[in-house]
């Protein structure tokens, strides 16, 4: 008799990101042998000791070995709790009763600084959220980042499902910040595609499920239920609202237009990463002329990015930025300088777009 459907579901989802990685590594799935075992790769996973980060543990600690390959696990001690780091002291020995090798547990410090210093790149696109939410994921992949770093980890995989994912297009749709925000959280993201989220087709309850027919301990963050944070409101009262209004099958809904807008955003990204270069003179100056001609999507992204290559750090240059110096092509009167994240700025000049620092 094979495995509960849930524990078959989550264990399939890990089975394809760790055969991915294997592919990348030139390896084909395979039990290791003793003298093997230091040279694999090492797959970690990311655990808070909630529902989904613990079926995701359990899932890697059955499947790496019978793929090849080390498995490990990180748990972030954020300190926003009275006795968090007794919690993530019970996480780190749970995820080692599984298994796993290497176990750490590190303790983090959330503030502004941290939310400043780290971009959106971690969730994969798309504008941020701010607030303490913001602070607290940025110290979490920060520390993370470290870690992988430290064990020279191939990937750290993360238990996002795909109420998640229905939840982060619904608050990039509040945000009104384009069709990136509305493309959710990517399958790969990070350095090197470090971070994998393989449950991003399945839903909470599937791994809630697992870890109830595994008998796994969990742990459920009250602060996923307090309406102080924006997204504990989102997952409590906005979307059962909608689907109360609407029906059911919202949450499949959004996760397919995530999907949708993603492809939409890669190809537009690629199509304004040729276009670039044909906007610009023989000094490399962007020429107004030429920019005006772009279907305003590619021309927002060449401006975009242009200001990040002047300096405007990514995690700070929001939609009505662009906007500000759109105008300087689309509605030009004259009008002065536009000041941009990073100190740098942006003007017309003699037919000419300048955007630089200083």
């Amino acid at each position: 008799m094979g495995p509960h459907p849930a524990v078959a579901a989550i264990r399939l989802a890990v089975r394809r990101v760790l055969n991915d990685i294997l592919a990348e590594h030139g390896r084909t799935p395979g039990r290791l042998t003793p003298d093997e075992r230091s040279s694999s790769p090492l797959v970690l996973v990311a655990c808070s000791g909630g529902a989904d980060s613990m079926a995701l543990a359990s899932a890697l600690a059955f499947e790496a070995p019978r793929a090849g390959l080390r498995a490990g696990g990180v748990t972030v001690d954020h300190g926003l709790q009275a006795g968090s780091d007794l919690r993530a002291a019970e996480v780190a020995s749970r995820l080692r009763e599984l298994g796993l090798d290497p176990v750490e547990s590190v303790a983090v410090t959330v503030g502004h600084e941290t939310r400043v210093a780290h971009s959106a790149a971690y969730r994969g696109g798309g504008s941020r959220a701010g607030g303490p939410e913001a602070a607290a994921r940025d110290a979490r992949y920060a520390a993370l980042d470290a870690a992988a770093e430290r064990h020279r980890a191939a990937a750290v995989l993360l238990g996002h499902t795909r109420d998640d994912q229905a939840e982060t297009v619904l608050l990039g749709l509040a945000r009104g910040s384009g069709i990136r925000s509305l493309s959710g959280m990517a399958a790969v993201s990070g350095a090197d595609g470090r971070y994998r989220r393989p449950f991003l087709q399945l839903d909470r309850q599937t791994a809630r499920k697992a870890c109830m027919v595994q008998s796994l301990p969990v742990w459920d963050d009250p602060h996923n239920t307090d309406p102080a944070y924006t997204r504990s409101r989102l997952r409590h009262e906005g979307l059962p609202a909608l689907e109360k209004a609407l029906g059911k099958g919202v949450v499949e809904a959004l996760a397919r237009t995530a999907q949708l807008s993603r492809d939409d955003a890669d190809a537009l990204d690629a199509w304004a990463g040729k276009a670039a270069a044909g906007v610009r003179d023989a000094d490399g100056r962007l020429e107004c002329a030429a920019l005006h001609d772009l279907p305003p999507a590619v021309r927002r992204r060449v401006l975009r990015r242009a200001a990040i290559e002047a300096g405007a750090p990514a995690g700070s240059l929001f939609a009505r930025h662009i906007e500000e110096v759109d105008r300087l092509i689309t509605g030009w009167r004259g009008q002065g300088a536009i000041n941009l994240p990073g100190r740098v700025v942006a003007r017309r000049q003699g037919g000419r777009l300048v955007i630089r620092q200083g």
